[in-house]
């Protein structure tokens, strides 16, 4: 080779290095409780400040509650815990369980633990990133710390590698799942397929059955599979007089009650969320004129 086409050839290469991926870092995992896992950076941006909703104000969803937060609380112990998908209506406290669950677990004598102290740290990973699961569980492998890693609103239109990626991360692999990390999950549907997407793999099946098994099986992998239903009238009051009281709002019962019924048919239904919305707005409503 001609020793005058090094230097070009090593530009080359340099130039290839800096466009290539950064190598996954741990960096900063000791500054707080909460990351989001940005896998084309190689490393998990830290949320100061998670937006979460008390424990206490999340109304009609007291099983799923208990069920969540003892699964959390005995993980964040190191005791053995399942990984959990919360499924069903819309707006009725899915992810806030998950965050709320996450700051209980993070107490210290009734107090928040300050940050990068809390025993369990939360990490968001988006729906496309999925097939980066075991990139991020090997990262995770290697710290001290205990991780939930969660994702909002997970479901799939088509069969893809990321479904795949999934299911092999919850059955642990080759090399098992580790043991400082769970994996939450929360969706709309029971079982992260549209119904027509089943159906349809069926129809074109030698054996159906199969077909169908093959499509379920994914929720099947999680041990904890918890429901959320529409609300009932008082169900969704309880939760518009909480959130009231906590902020000390100065309305009658009676008239808060025909406001939220008002404001709840005005929305075409009943939920945690629209009880949220509602308060949102009469709070604003009803704050001193500056």
């Amino acid at each position: 080779m001609d020793s005058t086409s090094l230097p070009v050839l090593e530009r080359i290469a340099a130039a290839l290095e800096r466009l290539s991926p950064p190598a996954p870092s741990l960096a900063g995992l000791d500054g707080a409780d909460a990351f989001i896992w940005h896998p084309a950076l190689g490393r998990l941006t830290p949320v100061p400040h998670v937006a979460h909703v008390e424990m206490g104000l999340l109304q009609g969803i007291e099983r799923q509650r208990r069920m969540i937060l003892d699964n959390t609380l005995h993980f964040a112990r190191g005791l053995p815990a399942n990984n959990a998908m919360l499924w069903g209506a819309r707006g009725m406290g899915k992810s806030s369980l998950v965050k709320a669950a996450h700051a209980q677990a993070n107490l210290v004598d009734g107090r928040p633990a300050a940050p990068g102290r809390g025993r369990v740290a939360l990490i968001e990973i988006q729906r496309e990133d999925l097939a980066t699961l075991p990139e991020l569980l090997a990262l995770l492998r290697q710290s001290p710390r205990r991780f939930i890693v969660f994702c909002d609103d997970l479901s799939f239109e088509r069969e893809d590698a990321d479904y795949k990626a999934l299911k092999s991360v919850l059955d642990g692999g080759i090399a098992g799942r580790p043991e400082n990390v769970l994996f939450y999950a929360t969706s709309n549907r029971r079982h992260l397929m549209p119904r027509e997407m089943i159906e349809n793999e069926s129809s074109t099946a030698i054996n159906t059955s199969e077909a169908t098994e093959e499509k379920v099986s994914l929720s099947d992998r999680f041990g904890l599979w918890i429901g959320f239903h529409n609300c009932a009238q008082d169900t969704f009051m309880d939760m518009v007089r909480g959130y009231a009281r906590e902020r000390n709002l100065p309305i009658s019962d009676a008239d808060l009650t025909r406001r939220a019924n008002a404001w709840s048919l005005a929305r075409g239904g009943r939920s945690g969320r629209v009880a949220f919305q509602f308060i949102e707005d009469l709070s604003a409503e009803l704050s001193p004129t500056p």
